[in-house]
């Protein structure tokens, strides 16, 4: 009836005010964790990104030189790898664009070696070939000669041996420390024929 009242719940009153649905959850729930909580147990977090780096991969290293240059990059995330494995043009195009600068880089930079002198002679034999693309034309004719046992003794880039990084000037000399800390290296170089290079092999 109209005015009559149904009593409430045991300790409600007439003078109880209500409570605005809109405030109660409709199911009982527990409240959302922060961002960045732990998984729940059991589980396991993904792996992939922290033992896999696209930048190191694609330099298509080997044995001592990938493991290496995973250290290096623990070690000083910032560093740039500029260059890991090379085919015979890529080994070409590499020491033209020096030899554009030097004409002796080649002589002053490699052991004596088969291939090498072959490819030095073919520079002072070809005074007039002055562009890198000319240069690395000429070089990649006499590796093609070469007996593979013989190629294997000019670079270890060849192998993926070998990598080269972008010389910076700061912590330069910490960086430096660390490769020649590495496990496994053959040799580091910061200078080639004169130029400055960051080579390390393996």
């Amino acid at each position: 009836m109209p005015g009559s009242s149904v009593a409430g719940p045991l300790g409600t009153g007439t003078n109880t005010p209500a409570i605005d649905e809109g405030t109660l959850a409709r199911t009982a729930s527990p409240p959302p964790g922060p961002v960045g909580a732990s998984p729940p147990i059991g589980s396991k977090p993904a792996t992939a990104a922290a033992t896999s780096d696209p930048d190191i991969e694609a330099l298509d290293l080997r044995g001592a030189a990938r493991r290496g240059a995973y250290a290096l990059k623990k070690a000083h995330p910032s560093v740039k790898f500029t260059s890991g494995r090379r085919s015979k043009a890529d080994q070409a195009r590499a020491m033209a664009s020096n030899v554009v600068r030097n004409r002796k880089w080649i002589e002053d930079t490699y052991s004596a070696g088969t291939v090498s002198k072959a490819c030095q002679k073919w520079v002072d034999d070809n005074p007039d070939k002055k562009t890198q693309d000319e240069i690395a034309a000429g070089l990649l004719s006499v590796m093609d000669a070469a007996a593979d046992a013989d190629l294997a003794k000019l670079s270890k880039h060849l192998s993926g041996d070998a990598f080269d990084v972008q010389p910076v000037e700061a912590d330069a000399a910490a960086i430096k420390k660390t490769i020649r800390g590495l496990e496994g290296l053959g040799k580091f170089l910061d200078k080639e024929g004169g130029l400055v290079r960051w080579h390390a092999q393996f």
